[in-house]
């Protein structure tokens, strides 16, 4: 089951090619000792075959085909009929693969595939935001992308448009500082939103020909990107950011340029352990994380009546899950 999960199969597929329910594969990872696999037996209150028949039959019918079983089931109470209850009448719908939408309803948003990064230059995500200028109406246009493991800004572009040729570009100048660092960007997923420039012919030529493999968000949805809707919102809420706007392209480019050192190199960055980035990415922030737990440690032993509980323990996330399935605990993008 970990091996076809981790290779890309859904618990749930695995537990059926495998003959298990999704329960008893939950109830043998908690007690390992716990064997059981059942029932074996059928229950003495279920449907019969009639009644099955009879539940189908009644969905189907010309009177009550357009309907859900929630209106069903009362207008039969109504004639002193009863065959099944709500729940029952859903349950057999759906295992004869009669239980559709109906009407202009809209179908249920298809869940993100997860991306877990464990260590740096496995995932990344990045976005296009306005920079307000001293123009009414006029905008430059901040690149940002970072990793996601380390949270360091590995690149980025100020411009006076967005288009997928800057975005390529952008790419093109991480590539080679992965290059630099001894990395090969084959395998490398990149993650954004369904923008134009994110999946512009140039930018999709760009990724394909260095072998990064492309994410995208689900259409309409804002937060399916989350770091780099965090990195965008710390961007704007520091104290120096321009309320004004810029002037220039030039004074644009300057400003981000300085946030993206301290961002990167003294920002202490909550997600990651009040670490910075470039610590992080470096694996500096072993030795800084080491140095605060002797530090509580020491502290500890000199005064333990200030303790109620344990000390802190400045742990290091090891993994960061971009769009976690609903099960699964993750680091968060703040």
């Amino acid at each position: 089951m970990d091996d076809a999960v981790a290779d890309g199969a859904s618990s749930e597929s695995a537990c059926r090619t495998l003959g298990l329910s999704k329960r008893t594969l939950q109830r043998w990872k908690q007690s390992p000792e716990d064997r059981r696999r059942g029932p074996k037996t059928m229950p003495a209150n279920s449907l019969t075959a009639a009644e099955r028949r009879r539940i189908i039959v009644t969905a189907t019918s010309s009177e009550f085909r357009d309907q859900s079983p929630k209106q069903i089931v009362p207008r039969l109470a109504e004639r002193g009929v009863y065959i099944a209850s709500e729940s029952t009448f859903y349950r057999v719908l759906h295992a004869e693969g009669l239980q559709h939408r109906r009407g202009r309803a809209k179908p249920p948003m298809r869940r993100l595939r997860e991306h877990i990064a464990t260590r740096v230059w496995q995932v990344a995500s990045w976005d296009i935001t306005y920079l307000r200028t001293h123009v009414r109406g006029r905008f430059f246009y901040l690149y940002l992308l970072e990793d996601i493991w380390s949270r360091k800004i590995l690149g980025w572009a100020v411009h006076d448009n967005e288009c997928s040729g800057s975005a390529a570009s952008l790419v093109e100048r991480v590539r080679e500082a992965a290059s630099d660092e001894g990395i090969d960007l084959a395998g490398w997923i990149l993650h954004a939103d369904n923008g134009i420039p994110m999946k512009g012919a140039t930018m999709l030529a760009t990724m394909q020909r260095l072998g990064i493999v492309p994410s995208f968000s689900r259409p309409g949805v804002s937060d399916d990107n989350p770091f780099s809707e965090s990195l965008f919102r710390t961007l704007k809420y520091v104290p120096g950011y321009p309320r004004a706007g810029f002037a220039t392209l030039d004074s644009a480019r300057t400003w981000v340029a300085e946030f993206v050192d301290w961002y990167n190199n003294r920002h202490l960055h909550s997600g990651i352990g009040f670490v910075s980035p470039a610590d992080r990415h470096e694996g500096r922030d072993i030795a800084v994380l080491e140095a605060r737990r002797r530090t509580y440690a020491l502290a500890c032993r000199k005064h333990p009546e200030r303790w109620t509980r344990t000390c802190r323990t400045w742990s290091r996330p090891l993994v960061v899950r971009l769009n976690p399935a609903h099960d699964s605990s993750h680091v968060h993008a703040s």
